[in-house]
Formats: C-alpha cells, sequence, structure tokens
C-alpha cells in the first residue's frame, strides 16, 4: 500500500501539474483514486526530469535507473518513487508500459519530428495511451477490447494536446505537426518554426488534429462499458473535459498560435454531471460492437504487454536503447561545439 505522505505529495503534484486529470480524479473511487494520481505523479515527474535537464541522454537514463530501482523494490528515497514501487507490487504493473512512456519521452528531448499521423500516432502511444493502459492495469482489467478502446482515448488525449500548443511548441522549436501536412501545404519545418504565425494552412492543420481526435474519443467510449461500474464516472470524465478543451479549440478558430484553449471551473463541473449520466446509461444499454474494434496498429504493443497477468522481467528494449544511443550522441556533439565556441 502507498505511504499516506508519499500520497499526499503525489496529490499535490497533479492538484498543480495536471488540472484536468485532477478534476477527472474525482469520480474514481478511492481505491482507484489514490494509485491512479501516484501513477499520474510518477508519469509528470518523469515528464519534467527530460524536459528540464540540458543533458537529455543522461535524463532518460537516471529515469530508467529510477525505475530499475522501483521494480527491484528498492525505489529511490522520493515520494512518488516510493509509491510507483508500491503500484508495482500491488498490480504486477508489466515494465513494458513506463518503459514505452520513457521512449516517448526520448523522442521529445530528441526533437523528432513526425512525417505522417501514423507516426505521430506511435508518439501518441508512448506518451499517453501507454498511461491509459497502465489505468486499466490499476482496475485490474487486462481484457484487450477495453485496453484497446483504453489506448485510443490515450491517443486522443495527446492529439487534443498537440493541437492546443502548437503555437507554444512552435516558439520553443518543437514540431509535432506531420511534416507530410506541411509538404502538402506547400510549406517546410524548418521555416515555419523560424517564424511560427497564424494561417489558413494552420487552421487546417489544427482541425485535422481535432477530427483525427474526435473519432478515437467516439470509439474510447465503447470501452468505458467494460470497466468496473465504479471506475466508469471518472473515466467518462477524462474524456468530455479534453474533448471540452477541443471544444474550446475550436471556438477559437482553431487559433492555438495566438491563443491557448481553456476551460472553466462550470464546464468542468458540467462534464463530471454528465459523466454520472453516461454512466447511468451503460447500466441500461446493451454493449457496443464497437468495443471489439482492432486496436491502432501504434497501440497493439501497449495492449499486448498489458494484458499479460505477470510483471515483464526487465531488459532494456531494442528501440528505448537505440533511442537513448542516439540522443546521446546529439547530447556530445552539442556539448563539444560549445566547448569550440
Amino acid at each position: 500500500m502507498i505511504n499516506p505522505k508519499d500520497m499526499a505529495h503525489c496529490v499535490e503534484a497533479i492538484r498543480h501539474g495536471s488540472r484536468s486529470f485532477h478534476a477527472a480524479s474525482k469520480l474514481l473511487p478511492r481505491k482507484l483514486r489514490d494509485p491512479a494520481l501516484a501513477l499520474y505523479a510518477f508519469c509528470r515527474l518523469a515528464d519534467d526530469a527530460v524536459d528540464l535537464q540540458p543533458a537529455k541522454a543522461d535524463a532518460v537514463l537516471q529515469l530508467h535507473e529510477r525505475l530499475d530501482l522501483a521494480y527491484a523494490g528498492r525505489p529511490r528515497n522520493a515520494p512518488a518513487d516510493r509509491a510507483f514501487a508500491a503500484i508495482i507490487e500491488d498490480y504486477q504493473m508489466p515494465i513494458a508500459l513506463p518503459e514505452a512512456l520513457l521512449e516517448g519521452l526520448a523522442w521529445d528531448a530528441m526533437e523528432k519530428r513526425y512525417a505522417t499521423m501514423s507516426e505521430l500516432r506511435s508518439y501518441s502511444a508512448r506518451v499517453a495511451a501507454a498511461v491509459g493502459a497502465m489505468m486499466c492495469v490499476l482496475m485490474r482489467v487486462r481484457d484487450r477490447d477495453a485496453l484497446a478502446r483504453a489506448c485510443d482515448l490515450g491517443v486522443a488525449m495527446q492529439l487534443t494536446n498537440i493541437a492546443r500548443d502548437v503555437g507554444e511548441d512552435a516558439r520553443e522549436g518543437r514540431l509535432y505537426i506531420p511534416t507530410e501536412w506541411m509538404q502538402q501545404a506547400g510549406l517546410t519545418p524548418d521555416a515555419f518554426l523560424a517564424r511560427p504565425r497564424m494561417s489558413d494552412d494552420v487552421h487546417g492543420f489544427v482541425d485535422r488534429l481535432l477530427r483525427e481526435a474526435d473519432a478515437l474519443y467516439v470509439r474510447s467510449e465503447a470501452g468505458i462499458g467494460v470497466l468496473p461500474a465504479s471506475c466508469r464516472p471518472g473515466i467518462f470524465a477524462a474524456r468530455y473535459i479534453y474533448a471540452g478543451i477541443g471544444g474550446e479549440i475550436q471556438r477559437l478558430n482553431c487559433n492555438s498560435m495566438d491563443h491557448r484553449a481553456r476551460t472553466s471551473t462550470h464546464q468542468k463541473l458540467g462534464w463530471l454531471a454528465l459523466s454520472i449520466t453516461r454512466t447511468l446509461g451503460t447500466m441500461a444499454m446493451p454493449r457496443s460492437p464497437v468495443v471489439h474494434a482492432r486496436p491502432l496498429p501504434e497501440t497493439a504493443f501497449l495492449v499486448d504487454a498489458a494484458a499479460d497477468h505477470g510483471a515483464a522481467e526487465h531488459g532494456w528494449s531494442d528501440a528505448l536503447y537505440g533511442t537513448l544511443a542516439g540522443l546521446k550522441a546529439r547530447d556530445v556533439a552539442r556539448r563539444n561545439a560549445a566547448l569550440q565556441q
């Protein structure tokens, strides 16, 4: 079980670091809310640990070492690490899921760009759908259909985040818009990042991201009825709050360059109420056949990992090892270039 003092630290981290999830978590049963907040706190810690460090490869390596220690039952002496170690022990969390998250964070550190929508979904699978799969594990749900729909929801939420942050990311030199879309519009990524500004093309990119997300939000709903009844309101809430952010972006005419879409407390309360109503509907309505849709090709590896009832033995994945090696080489090159100046 998670130490109450460690749990209090995790709650505060999410209260300030992820307001949307903190709001949605209020509808989760206590037995799920605490481990879910602890999980999100560890993911938040991992994101910040890489994002705020100049030596990105070292930061990812240190995170992997922290993950190793947690799986060995000897977590680093920090609240989020101790809480995550308790989750591993209590729920048999497959290590492939947090490792996928670390790989996505390493891609961020490399400032990787994505040529196609499929590649962007692969990124979203790692940084968001992996968390959705871990949430299913916390609910003790290993059903493949439920896992596939949870991954749909994770990808949808990440695409919404990307659509909201186009301007902010561009000003920081980050690009998540598929470069194939830009080429079709006659734009080059470097030129766009050199002078990021709103245009009809950017409107089209943001609108397309939101439509991709909306289709996945709809698919994800079919899986919520497979979850334990007490967990459904909180997951519906996450779905509606994040989709609501997309609605605010649409209200701003998809102008994510000059504005950051925000939702109000009043709106969140409305979505929480709607989530309870939708949950009651799942009790009476027959299960949608959409629940049996195949997982996205980009998230299938997460479904396979989470469906395994045992925590996988630790071993560096070839993909993560290769990503880290490339990141380390880039860090060394940048350091050498700085010394020569």
